[in-house]
């Protein structure tokens, strides 16, 4: 790389130990543009429609393999965020808020709607029957009854990644333009 490169604004990358210098008023600049692009709803309700097919998908593996894999917490905090970052494309600190709580709320979810489908096997009701007479008290004792203290591992995982994937992310080539 010559001297004309370095004019010129090209990072300098693959240069072991050598860091890039960003230009803060560019930096600045660009975060101002995406912040005027952020859609906080649009990001909350594509989070929630990911929770809600992360929910039934880790309620349906459960179900089907007859064991209950807290792992899959990762996924639905991963989904959850991932949703949050392509619908709202954020980079406030609410996005990655949205995106936790969202991801804890899915995990309760699918821990909830796994019950209800054993529930609805052993008392041989329909499950959109049962899910019918769901109230708030039912939710509550559900999940109380059920409640195991591995389960805050998990949903502490679900939690910090639906935190972590929330975020709008800087691409390779939005990196290069913010260089001196």
């Amino acid at each position: 790389m010559d001297s004309r490169d370095k004019a010129q604004g090209v990072p300098q990358q693959g240069v072991p130990g050598q860091a890039l210098e960003i230009d803060q008023f560019k930096l600045d600049r660009y975060l101002n543009e995406v912040r005027d692009n952020q859609k906080l709803v649009m990001g909350l309700a594509g989070g929630l429609g990911a929770a809600v097919i992360a929910a039934a998908a880790w309620a349906l593996i459960t179900v089907w393999t007859d064991h209950h894999y807290g792992l899959v917490a990762i996924g639905v905090g991963f989904l959850v965020g991932y949703a949050v970052r392509i619908f709202g494309k954020g980079v406030d600190t609410i996005f990655g808020v949205t995106g936790a709580a969202v991801s804890l709320l899915g995990c309760v979810a699918g821990n909830f709607l796994t019950v209800l489908v054993f529930v609805s096997r052993q008392a041989i009701v329909m499950f959109l029957a049962l899910l019918s007479r769901v109230t708030p008290e039912v939710i509550g004792a559900v999940l109380k009854d059920t409640f195991q203290p591995m389960d805050l591992l998990f949903y502490g995982l679900a939690t910090y990644f639906g935190y972590k994937y929330s975020f709008k992310p800087l691409t390779a080539e939005e990196l290069a333009k913010l260089t001196r």
